[in-house]
């Protein structure tokens, strides 16, 4: 079978990599930094364990889309997976009424519970939830089904902003802000993000979500060991720096440490504004070129750390978000230190032997690249005091809203530090820190899609920038890439195949 390399180990390459290994191709998977797995990543401070991306999980319960993609891959007993409350899988608290709304998983118990709450809106509510579930019920892939996934041939509404849907079927400003809360979960901007894109994940979420018992790493290395069984290479430490190209066919990669590697067919599974980077053949187009550097990102993050002191914080087994009031959440995008944060989510990871108190917390609050831009020609490691003194700042700003929540929040905690978007522009090589690669704009949805074939005969791209981001739509776009060199369907069959199996 024909050799295949993957530039990129993260998410999309480790998945694409599987499903062509298990096909019974030669792949070769090369990662920039020594630890592979991109946001499955774990880092450890003080002997402590933190994902670097993937805290939350879609889609992985039984009967879901990624849990037959890991099941057919034979690597869904090998990972530690635990449901979050089913009771309240999301709770969010808005300190200017000092209201909390604890949110219950299933479509029915969702609908439910809003009804119950906003009953002048029950009728809305019903209408509302029906049309995230009819959205996604239109996008067969995501069920894996074989169909017409053309972004045209939808219903009107797919492509609507998704502020607009919600405020279609919803009059309460406060309901609005609320049923939109996940918002961070798929970086989403007011008139811009489509319909589809907040339904997706919505649904993703109210059917139950999960979370790694332990850490994230333990799927990038089960995806490692298949690979790597087939007689394949993932290897770290391997940075692509120079692709060549002839007459429109690829034949080889250089990296950063002087190896080089040739292939038959080659994998893109980094940005593509990046992948560009390294060639200046004229196989892509000035326009292309223009497209992709133009082309807008998603909005980054400012992370808080936190390891407590023993038996000092109880383990919350569900995310929870923070709000300082409503009317905000469409505008994560804005930035204005003097009011930062104005809304965060926060999480105690769950430890492989979790009791009642949590070791960890993570506090994820969105932060545009512009507002660490004038760091912008520094490095990990080397950034200086000044930008020191600022992620202090930013630090305390975060931590003195947990003290509104949890009055002696700071006394809880041993050990506090903090990534910027800089962190996770040169930690995943993702321009500007993009949580989620290019920003997906309904006003013009073709500029913001990067195909899977690329003007390169023997080039394909994978990863978030490529259809749908995040832990279900980057597995689901590996099978895309996949099938663009196996054929079209043939993974999803025997995917199926093997889940009608007893």
């Amino acid at each position: 079978m024909a050799r295949i390399i993957i530039i990129g180990g993260g998410l999309g390459g480790l998945f694409t990599g599987a499903l062509l290994a298990k096909e019974g191709y030669e792949v070769t998977v090369l990662e920039k930094n020594t630890q592979i797995g991109g946001g499955l990543q774990t880092f450890y401070r003080k002997g402590i364990g933190f994902e670097s991306g993937m805290h939350l999980l879609g889609g992985i319960r039984k009967g879901g889309s990624i849990y037959k993609i890991c099941r057919y891959l034979g690597i869904m007993e090998q990972m530690d997976i635990r449901d979050v409350d089913h009771d309240c899988m999301d709770q969010i608290t808005y300190l200017s009424d000092g209201k909390t709304y604890y949110i219950p998983e299933g479509k029915d118990a969702f609908t439910a519970y809003f009804q119950q709450l906003f009953p002048s809106e029950a009728e809305g509510i019903r209408q509302y939830v029906d049309a995230l579930y009819g959205i996604v019920d239109e996008i067969d892939f995501f069920y894996l089904r074989t169909g017409n996934d053309h972004i045209y041939s939808h219903r009107p509404e797919f492509l609507w902003p998704a502020d607009q849907l919600v405020a279609y079927y919803i009059h309460n400003q406060k309901l609005r802000d609320i049923l939109s809360y996940m918002n961070p979960m798929f970086g989403g901007y007011e008139g811009h993000t489509p319909a589809y894109i907040h339904a997706l994940i919505n649904v993703l979420y109210i059917n139950g979500p999960s979370r790694f018992a332990g850490n994230s790493q333990q799927m990038a290395d089960a995806l490692k060991a298949l690979i790597e069984k087939a007689g394949g290479k993932v290897l770290g430490g391997e940075k692509v720096v120079k692709i060549d190209l002839e007459d429109r066919v690829m034949t080889a990669v250089h990296t950063q440490k002087g190896n080089t590697y040739t292939a038959d067919k080659f994998i893109a599974a980094i940005h593509p504004a990046v992948m560009l980077q390294m060639t200046d053949s004229k196989a892509f187009s000035r326009a292309y070129r223009t497209r992709i550097q133009e082309a807008s990102n998603s909005y980054s993050s400012f992370c808080v750390y936190v390891i407590f002191k023993p038996h000092s914080f109880p383990f919350i087994n569900h995310t929870c978000y923070y709000q300082s009031d409503y009317g905000m959440v469409w505008h994560y995008d804005e930035y204005d230190a003097r009011d930062f944060p104005r809304g965060f989510l926060y999480m105690t990871p769950c430890e492989k032997e979790q009791g009642e108190f949590a070791t960890k917390m993570i506090i994820n609050s969105i932060m545009p690249y512009s507002a660490c831009a004038k760091f912008a020609d520094t490095f990990t490691g080397k950034r200086g005091e000044e930008y020191e003194a600022w992620k202090q700042q930013h630090i305390d700003k975060v931590l003195a809203k947990m003290e509104l929540l949890y009055p002696g929040f700071r006394e809880r905690c041993d050990t506090i530090f903090a990534s910027s978007p800089l962190t996770i522009r040169d930690y995943y090589n993702e321009p500007e820190g993009a949580l989620y690669g290019l920003h997906k704009d309904c006003e013009n949805i073709a500029e913001s899609q990067v195909p899977v074939y690329t003007k390169v005969r023997n080039l394909y791209m994978t990863g978030q920038n490529v259809n749908l981001h995040g832990f279900c739509g980057v597995p689901l776009t590996a099978i895309n890439t996949a099938e663009a060199i196996v054929g079209i369907n043939k993974i999803v069959d025997k995917i199926n195949a093997y889940d009608a199996m007893p």
